[in-house]
């Protein structure tokens, strides 16, 4: 059954769209049945940007297709940015593709608002067996599972091997890496020319929330508009520690918590960090990027007071609960979904795949790359967070919590007022 549509994600993209709400409905392809021969065509809006992966979405697709000539699925090509405010329009305006390529945490507005369709009784039995709950309760609201989680990403650190065994130090080797271990890492490779760890925190707000989870920290509890928040001690942690190795220890170079990951990775090559925390996904740039006989490691994955346990925000597949085709959609979703499909498209993203068959399948992949087995064993600790169940999540995170982050890693305000400043926004955009 679908639910009332309401205003929540509307709102978020401005007043102009409103408009259309309640006006039209439908999706791309409601309108037909997609060409003379009387064959299905199931609209699929991908945001995969690199070539690599673009290259093994159309293969699989086009395997699809050849399989299936009554049900034939067409690529519409798009990109990450702007895409929640494309949605709100499409979804609006009635012209929402099939399929739709997104994230977990983006998602919760469009499924609270009843655009999205419950999948629960379409997806294959062993699919669902193959993936964690975890990763699965990342993707469910309301006890409906509104997407397929397909990819993820975890934070590790990378750490130049040559300038860890000139400052005498070992590199790790356990199952896990605690955070002591980290900092003291990093107080022992920091000299006069470089820093012990450069973390590109510019956009902060996705690390301290998924890392807090190994200190316990929730932030929230509830669920949509129920959803009320807690800064303590737990949730804290992080952002303290990275606070004290950057300005207590001066281990931390703080010019790197105001870049991307990807800008601190020069800093990283060039010798200038001996460290850095990034996505897990770097781990196939760096192998390709690196400078010929730049001797690297990925490091085991970070342990909090609680285990190495992070945040799962799955890259997700959803079906426009106004599509023609819902049954047809997740058939599709469900060959999408196959081991050896999802591996190709997790090996070409350089991210780790929901499943345990498609896992298997990137070993075999990327057998010559020593770090992915770090990469791998990292996804063993990804849990759905509270924060995908928070309806206002995304407007929280863009006004509040990320300014309020960036204010405290640039040692503006201290973490009390860190605290009061997440509570109290959230208070304000609660109502």
């Amino acid at each position: 059954m679908k639910r009332i549509r309401g205003i929540g994600a509307v709102a978020f993209a401005g007043a102009a769209v409103l408009v259309l709400s309640g006006c039209q409905q439908g999706s791309a392809t409601n309108s037909g049945d997609g060409g003379d021969d009387g064959a299905v065509t199931l609209q699929f809006q991908s945001l995969s940007d690199q070539p690599a992966t673009q290259a093994a979405v159309k293969a699989i697709v086009d395997d699809w297709n050849a399989e299936n000539s009554d049900v034939q699925v067409k690529i519409v090509q798009a990109g990450w940015d702007g895409t929640f405010d494309k949605l709100v329009t499409q979804f609006t305006g009635g012209t929402a593709p099939d399929i739709i390529h997104y994230e977990a945490s983006s998602i919760v507005s469009f499924a609270a608002d009843g655009y999205l369709a419950d999948l629960t009784d379409y997806i294959d039995g062993d699919l669902k067996a193959d993936i964690s709950e975890g990763i699965w309760d990342s993707v469910t609201q309301n006890d409906e599972i509104i997407a397929y989680p397909s990819t993820l990403q975890s934070y590790m650190a990378f750490a130049n091997a040559d300038l860890l065994e000139a400052a005498g130090v070992e590199v790790p080797t356990g199952d896990s890496m605690t955070w002591d271990e980290l900092q003291e890492i990093a107080k022992a490779t920091t000299t006069g020319d470089a820093h012990g760890l450069g973390w590109g925190l510019g956009s902060p707000t996705a690390a301290m929330m998924s890392l807090a989870l190994g200190f316990d920290g929730t932030f929230f509890s509830g669920e949509g508009e129920d959803a009320s928040i807690e800064v303590g001690d737990a949730e804290l942690a992080v952002p303290e520690l990275v606070h004290e190795m950057t300005y207590t220890d001066k281990s931390v170079d703080p010019t790197s918590l105001t870049q991307s990951g990807s800008e601190v990775l020069a800093s990283f090559y060039g010798g200038k960090v001996a460290m850095t925390v990034q996505g897990s996904f770097q781990a196939t740039n760096i192998a390709n990027d690196a400078p010929e006989g730049f001797n690297w490691v990925a490091l085991p994955p970070l342990e909090g007071s609680e285990g190495a346990i992070q945040a799962a925000n799955p890259q997700t597949y959803s079906v426009n609960i106004d599509s023609e085709y819902v049954e047809e959609s997740a058939e599709f979703l469900n060959f999408f979904m196959a081991g050896d499909n999802l591996a190709q498209i997790a090996y070409a993203d350089a991210l780790i795949p929901s499943s345990d068959a498609a896992r298997a399948e990137v070993e075999k992949l990327a057998a010559d790359n020593p770090a992915w087995t770090q990469v791998l064993a990292s996804g063993d600790g990804l849990v759905g967070p509270p924060f995908l169940k928070v309806e206002k999540y995304t407007e929280w995170k863009d006004t509040i919590a990320t300014p309020a982050f960036q204010q405290y890693l640039a040692n503006e305000i201290t973490s009390e007022q860190l605290a009061a400043q997440l509570s109290d926004g959230w208070a304000d955009i609660a109502g």
